[in-house]
């Protein structure tokens, strides 16, 4: 399978994006602006708080999405997080993310895709 392939199900849907705690508890977030650029997945920081303390500890992340005919994806990877730059740049021009605060970017890099069902 190819990015292609999941980019209109990751793209048009909420994405359940799952970080561990240092004290290796898990956390899961729905996260609405998720982007494919450059064979990575993109994610807006609007209001996270206890993503990303976890990221910053550990950038192990896992990504679920499906669609309402039960398509999906379960997406493994590594995580990084810019509050500057470039991809923050790319984030605060995102028409999704007009009048919310766009605080940062996630870019995950891709290490496993799984077809859900």
């Amino acid at each position: 399978m190819t990015l292609n392939e999941i980019k209109e199900i990751l793209e048009n849907n909420p994405v359940a994006l799952s970080t561990v705690t240092e004290e290796n508890k898990p956390n899961v977030i729905a996260v609405a602006f998720v982007k494919i650029v450059q064979n990575q997945i993109l994610i807006t920081d609007n209001y996270m708080n206890e993503t990303l303390q976890n990221i910053k500890a550990n950038n192990n992340v896992c990504l679920v999405v499906w669609n309402k005919d039960w398509q999906g994806y379960k997406i493994v990877g590594a995580a990084s997080y810019y509050n500057n730059g470039e991809w923050l740049d790319y984030v605060k021009k995102m028409s999704e993310n007009k009048g919310l605060p766009a605080k940062g970017a996630i870019l995950t890099d891709i290490e496993k895709i799984v077809k859900l069902g």
